[in-house]
């Protein structure tokens, strides 16, 4: 395992005492703030370790570590801002697709089989072209929205 040693310059621990005693910063600023001066290894900190740092902040053992981790990796701004969600993926499943989709799973199975397989209906929607790719997985997800039940 390894172990992230933080070292603050001046500039940085008067940001973090700031953030601790002015201003209107989230509970999560606030929280790595006092993380990272209670963990700083510089000439003007006094470290203390991961177990008492979360003992006195009454968080875990590894949210210090990753406070620590992500300012060593990802610097100073990164750790005090709150991480960016990652981007929503545009969804397949418009309300064209599912009308389509449903009625497709309604209609009679294909030659050789008693009835449609979520991958035949995944397969069969990309060769109508109504999506350029989907998993079956989209498609199971689809078909229970609209508690629809195929075993009947």
């Amino acid at each position: 395992m390894i172990h992230y040693k933080v070292t603050l310059t001046v500039a940085e621990r008067e940001r973090l005492k700031a953030i601790m005693s002015k201003g209107k910063h989230t509970s999560q600023q606030f929280r790595n703030a006092c993380i990272l001066l209670n963990c700083d290894g510089g000439k003007h900190g006094r470290p203390f370790s991961n177990e008492q740092i979360a003992e006195m902040l009454q968080v875990n053992t590894k949210t210090v570590e990753r406070v620590k981790q992500r300012f060593v990796e990802d610097g100073f701004d990164a750790c005090i801002e709150r991480k960016a969600y990652p981007e929503i993926k545009d969804l397949k499943a418009d309300g064209d697709f599912e009308a389509h989709l449903i009625a497709l799973s309604c209609s009679k199975a294909p030659q050789g089989r008693s009835r449609w397989s979520l991958r035949l209906l995944a397969d069969k929607m990309v060769e109508l072209k109504y999506a350029e790719s989907v998993s079956y997985e989209t498609v199971r997800q689809v078909l229970k929205k609209t508690k629809l039940n195929r075993g009947k």
